[in-house]
């Protein structure tokens, strides 16, 4: 049994007979009044989010997770398959357990945690940046760059992100797959 003074991002409990996965968390110690921990879970089994309030020293059931390193290799309607490169087991995750599945490309290594007492997939984690080929953007014009200003820019997976405006069609751009941003052109 793990205590509020445990809670990090990434953690995995079980609450409300349901396995969470924290997403934020924040202590809090007011003035007047004893402290809590405002969390944000997400629901591992159907991807429902929901807010909730720890108080100070409450303890929580901690998930004893796995994480191993999977190839991504395609979807389907349902969900993402994956392979492990080292014994070439499969494994499917459904569409739900995947936050920025849009910057998800064959070949990809992801990783994946696991509940260790019935390897049961719980999530799926992207690289905290990918590398993609833009393959529609407007034309940007000289002389705009010192603006800052964006542009509409979509990626060889059909991802919609803003990048400035000198990036055309065929350069390959670095993305920061938490909130889906421009982090710099690559140069081949």
């Amino acid at each position: 049994m793990a205590t509020t003074a445990d809670i990090r991002k990434g953690l995995c409990i079980n609450w409300n007979d349901d396995t969470w996965k924290i997403i934020e968390f924040q202590h809090v110690k007011p003035g007047k009044g004893p402290a809590f921990v405002r969390t944000k879970l997400k629901s591992v089994t159907n991807g429902k989010v929901l807010d909730n309030t720890f108080s100070a020293g409450h303890r929580i059931d901690e998930v004893r997770v796995e994480t191993r390193k999977y190839q991504y290799l395609y979807d389907d309607d349902n969900g993402f398959h994956f392979m492990n490169n080292d014994d070439y087991s499969q494994v499917y995750i459904n569409k739900g357990m995947i936050d920025n599945d849009q910057f998800l490309k064959a070949g990809d290594e992801v990783t994946i945690l696991f509940r260790a007492e019935d390897e049961m997939p719980l999530s799926a984690e992207l690289p905290q940046f990918v590398t993609m080929e833009i393959t529609y953007t407007e034309p940007g014009l000289k002389g705009d760059t010192a603006t800052n200003a964006t542009k509409p820019a979509t990626t060889e997976t059909g991802a919609q992100i803003r990048v400035p405006l000198f990036i055309n069609e065929g350069d390959k751009v670095k993305i920061n797959t938490e909130d889906g941003s421009y982090m710099e052109r690559i140069k081949e």
